[in-house]
């Protein structure tokens, strides 16, 4: 998910400082990864720079100004092409999980352990999960079936692989049938 597409789409609701803009940020979009300051107001100078938003208040106080943020009508315009603009599959993994699978298939280290151990992880989120879902208000149970899909295709990418280690591995070091998975 593009941040900064998230915040600008955020001063579409109403006007906001950037601590705000933070906060509204953490509490609806970053579930396990908060956003850093820096990047907000990165964000929010980047916006007025290319007239997606504008500065409608300065407050001068102890610290630093506090600036009030507004969306612009061009800013409004990239907020829906951002939306509805699909998001492209990528050709390829660029998952952890396949890279650290494949060092220990070219490593010599045990991928079955890797992918046990990564098993284990998603079954313990995957339960975590159902549990929060119980009571979640809706916008959360979208982002925590969201979640739970990507962990069930991960489980079955997991299954999958572990049938494959040894095809796997000679494939990637081209060798003969006895290595380990």
């Amino acid at each position: 998910m593009s941040a900064a597409h998230a915040l600008l789409a955020l001063l579409e609701r109403e006007p906001a400082h950037g601590y705000t803009l933070k906060q509204r940020y953490d509490e609806r979009f970053a579930r396990g990864r908060r956003l850093a300051f820096g990047q907000v107001y990165a964000s929010l100078a980047r916006f007025e720079k290319q007239g997606w938003a504008e500065v409608t208040e300065v407050v001068a106080g102890d610290g630093p100004e506090r600036k009030l943020y507004r969306i612009t009508g061009e800013g409004v315009t990239v907020v829906d092409r951002w939306v509805f603009e699909p998001q492209q599959p990528a050709e390829f993994s660029d998952s952890t999980l396949f890279a650290r699978v494949s060092v220990a298939l070219m490593s010599g280290r045990s991928a079955a352990d890797v992918l046990d151990t990564q098993r284990a992880t998603h079954l313990e989120r995957m339960r975590a999960l159902t549990e929060a879902r119980r009571t979640a208000d809706p916008a959360d149970v979208l982002a925590i079936t969201y979640e739970l899909a990507h962990l069930d295709a991960d489980l079955r990418w997991i299954e999958e692989a572990g049938a494959r280690l040894t095809d796997a591995r000679q494939a990637l070091l081209g060798t003969d049938k006895g290595a380990r998975p």
